[in-house]
């Protein structure tokens, strides 16, 4: 069962905000039902809209949720290296020994990465 503690968030912390710092983006982390490891995206130097491919948003131009295991076919340029750098941070030391075929699901914890904040009317701000 998927899990994440305090602890872990605290460990991770330093390599996700030295990602972040690296790239220009400001952004919270936390922890979401004891299970996902979630960075939500405030602004940043990377213009995470003008770089994302036709397959479009799960979501308004307010808070979007990137789809972690298809990077590299939904983003390009900048916002393709900047997440992929993200979400190898937001993992170290997790493990997904999962079996789909199956139905079957094995993962240390699940990681998010959100764009914006819908909830509080609070878009994400490039400021390329």
């Amino acid at each position: 069962m998927a899990y994440i503690s305090q602890e872990d968030k605290k460990r991770l912390a330093p390599k996700i905000k030295e990602v972040l710092k690296k790239h220009g983006v400001k952004g919270t982390i936390s922890i979401s039902h004891h299970s996902n490891l979630v960075v939500r995206l405030k602004e940043g130097k990377i213009d995470l809209y003008g770089e994302k491919t036709s397959e479009g948003w799960c979501g308004s131009h307010g808070s979007d949720a990137v789809n972690t295991y298809w990077i590299n076919d939904q983003h390009t340029g900048q916002s393709r290296v900047f997440l992929n750098e993200l979400k190898a941070a937001m993992n170290d030391g997790n493990w997904d020994k999962s079996d789909t075929m199956t139905d079957y699901f094995n993962v240390g914890w699940y990681s998010d990465i959100i764009v914006g904040n819908n909830s509080a009317n609070k878009p994400y701000v490039y400021t390329g």
